[in-house]
């Protein structure tokens, strides 16, 4: 077997190992049912490995001739501007919510695992890629508010006049409750109705909130 194909091999063996760092990553993201799942993530690996072995080892016969130069890192460049559309089209504004930045961000490191095994980077790579599935682990919400998190609906009335945001933040901060949703409509001039989707340890007594909320004086109703 000739040296040109056995090195051809060995780039396809980089970017088989690009879309494997990158089944993995999108199967922890499949597991939490997100939109970007295995076939995305392994799919970005390949392609943006590909792109590098190509923009870093395509060109050598043409940079061989005389007067011909080349910058090595265009395709490599124009693969990070690109993912930016991919990143963009898995973030939805869902009400006053903004849901699936951390899919985006991972299919951009994604993209990084991929361009630097396709650069020969192997154990920065793979390394990469086992940190990532930690990082989402370790910090993904069933894992922080324990697998059986309890979600409740809690209707407050308020004064209009108040921050809200300074409000609520008083409230929950020094708790493990999260505001997943929040809605608000004004009742009449000085009286604001918030709708408040909170998400809590299944350790946690409703009670609780209900008296956390209570013992506020800014707050004139409660409904739980």
């Amino acid at each position: 077997m000739s040296a040109a194909i056995l090195l051809q091999l060995e780039y396809f063996l980089r970017v088989l190992g690009a879309a494997a760092c990158g089944a993995v990553i999108g199967y922890e993201r499949e597991s939490h049912m997100k939109s970007a799942g295995i076939r995305t993530h392994a799919i970005v690996a390949l392609a943006s490995s590909l792109m590098m072995v190509l923009s870093k080892y395509g060109f050598y016969d043409i940079l061989a001739r005389e007067h011909i130069g080349l910058d090595p890192s265009r395709i490599a460049a124009g693969v990070v501007t690109a993912v930016g559309f991919l990143g963009a089209g898995v973030i939805f504004n869902r009400k006053m919510n903004v849901v699936g930045i951390t899919t985006a961000a991972g299919i951009w490191a994604t993209v990084g695992i991929g361009m630097a095994f396709g650069a020969g980077m192997y154990v920065l790579s793979i390394a990469s890629s086992l940190f990532i599935v930690l990082l989402q682990f370790l910090f993904h919400t069933r894992f922080l508010y324990g697998r059986n998190a309890v979600m409740e609906q809690i209707t407050i009335q308020v004064d209009s006049k108040e921050e809200i945001k300074e409000l609520l933040g008083g409230i929950f901060s020094s708790s493990k409750i999260k505001i997943s949703n929040i809605n608000a409509r004004k009742v009449d001039d000085t009286t604001l109705e918030i709708k408040l989707h909170v998400k809590f340890p299944e350790s946690y007594d409703i009670y609780e909130i209900f008296t956390l909320l209570k013992n506020n004086p800014q707050i004139k109703s409660i409904d739980i």
